[in-house]
């Protein structure tokens, strides 16, 4: 059974080792396995807010096809 964590600032004791935890990211709760070298770690370092975005250089077309007339 996962627990679900709320508080992302709560220290990872060594009684959660293999279990499975949910951890509120503040929209969503994300699944994490804690192991042996999480435990004196936040539980809130597992759980990343922010989205990875890939920097993408083409973009489109922007102005470079149109022509001034």
């Amino acid at each position: 059974m996962s627990r679900k964590i709320w508080s992302r600032r709560s220290s990872i004791s060594p009684e959660f080792v293999d279990c499975s935890v949910l951890i509120y990211n503040g929209k969503t709760p994300v699944r994490c396995k804690i192991t042996e070298g999480k435990v004196g770690h936040k539980f809130g370092e597992f759980a990343f807010t922010r989205r990875r975005r890939p920097y993408r250089t083409n973009r489109g077309k922007g102005k470079r096809g149109k022509s001034k007339v």
